[in-house]
């Protein structure tokens, strides 16, 4: 019996030394739980091979349920409610009572993420091992349940904003080639199908409309040697032919190609790698590292600039099924050389504007006001992939060298690039001038 009581009285000790840590707020503070949740995402978009601006859905509505759960615990933030179009409320915690605000905005990212992608498998292992290190950092088991419950409700909250943004309603529906002299058609190797083309239904988050920051219209499909378009064409040519080994590197660092087919021989193959999106929303992780930022910074920023990556590709798309522009490829093959082939796949939409120079951009004006002017940093998010990291001087330096790289990579033609380069800094500015996270 007495035996009994002294196992007992241990467990008991056990139990409230669990509880008595009173640094578990801090422990749990670190960004780096939300880093972690942002990496698991990343991994389940790859897998699911999701589109650039489907990949930049998910990225937003999870962030914006992160930031929403993280600010709870910080008075100078502001939440997005009421900011945002259609987000008009969110769940919050009950008065009185103790919760972990960022545990509650990791569930709170992790469970929207969750929601929006198929791969439900791959979270299986990541879900225990994050919830064993929130647990490990001393918390209470009641005010770790009341803040994974406040995820969910916030998470919860975000989706019934999501159902009504239009994206159901645009799927299943095909682009139809029209064959016109100048308009894209399916392009080697795979000769997709062309990828979103209703994604200007869907509802911006700030922007008034899809096409409130449209682009002009492109210069006029005209072959005759010394026509505008002639140049474009050239210049896009010679660029691909006399390219440099470091003008090389630059296109293959910044091709984020979700789906490459590859062709040995008789044999096709894919390999996946991170969206335009995700690749940005990577250099947000490694600048809140680089300069300690709080969890709550992390989430502000991530939302920001997943925010403007999103509201970039609609306006962006936009464009491209406006003026259906044909793919240099396409053009080159046919009328100037047969034989030229881009150094970057030929992504499966039309050429005008350039997807990458506006969301690019657009995250590079949000980064610019969040963290400054003159931010120099490594890139190496695409380490992974086998590719050294790249040093920038600045986030507008880093748009540029994106935008330039479908140059390089023989997919854009010069316009593209600058027109897409504006398209994306009116949108960053709009939300910076419109959205505000500080009080």
């Amino acid at each position: 019996m007495k035996k009994i009581f002294v196992l007992l009285a241990l467990v008991i000790v056990a139990a409230s030394c669990k509880k008595s840590n009173p640094d578990f707020q801090k422990e749990a503070s670190n960004p780096r739980f939300l880093e972690r949740a942002q990496n698991m995402l990343t991994e389940s978009i790859i897998h699911d091979i999701f589109a650039p601006p489907v990949s930049s859905r998910i990225y937003m509505y999870s962030s914006v349920a992160g930031y929403e759960a993280a600010i709870l615990g910080d008075p100078k933030f502001k939440s997005l409610v009421g900011q945002l179009n259609g987000f008009e409320s969110v769940a919050k915690p009950e008065p009185g009572l103790e919760y972990c605000f960022p545990l509650a905005s990791t569930r709170a990212f992790l469970s929207v993420g969750k929601k929006l992608t198929f791969a439900q498998e791959l979270y299986v292992e990541f879900d225990k091992q994050i919830e064993e290190d929130f647990r490990k950092t001393g918390m209470p088991d009641d005010v770790y349940e009341r803040s994974v419950t406040l995820g969910d409700s916030i998470a919860a909250s975000v989706m019934r904003w999501a159902a009504k943004d239009n994206y159901k309603q645009t799927r299943g529906f095909r682009f139809t080639v029209t064959n016109l002299p100048g308009t894209w058609t399916p392009t080697p190797p795979a000769y997709m199908d062309a990828v979103e083309p209703y994604w200007n239904k869907v509802r911006p988050v700030m922007l008034d409309s899809a096409s409130q920051f449209r682009a002009p219209a492109p210069s006029k499909f005209d072959l005759t040697k010394g026509s505008p378009y002639y140049k474009e064409v050239m210049d896009s040519y010679e660029t691909v032919k006399n390219l440099t080994n470091d003008q090389r590197d630059i296109a293959n660092f910044w091709d984020c190609n979700p789906f490459k087919m590859n062709i040995t021989g008789h044999a096709m193959f894919a390999t996946k790698k991170m969206s335009p999106g995700g690749h940005w929303l990577g250099i947000v992780a490694q600048i809140s590292r680089q300069y300690k930022k709080s969890y709550a910074e992390t989430a502000e920023a991530l939302a920001l600039t997943s925010i403007a990556i999103f509201d970039g590709f609609i306006s962006c798309w936009d464009e491209k099924y406006r003026s259906i522009r044909i793919r240099p490829e396409t053009v080159i093959n046919a009328s100037i050389d047969k034989t030229w082939i881009p150094v970057l796949q030929t992504p499966p939409f039309p050429e005008y504007t350039s997807g990458h120079s506006t969301i690019s951009r657009a995250a590079a004006e949000v980064l610019t006001k969040v963290y400054g002017d003159n931010v120099a940093f490594n890139d190496s998010t695409e380490v992974p992939y086998g590719l050294p990291p790249r040093k920038f001087t600045s986030f507008i330096q880093a748009s540029d060298e994106a935008s330039i790289s479908r140059l390089y990579g023989g997919i854009h033609f010069r316009p593209a690039l600058d027109e897409g380069a504006k398209q994306g800094s009116k949108v960053g500015q709009y939300l910076l001038s419109t959205v505000k996270t500080r009080k």
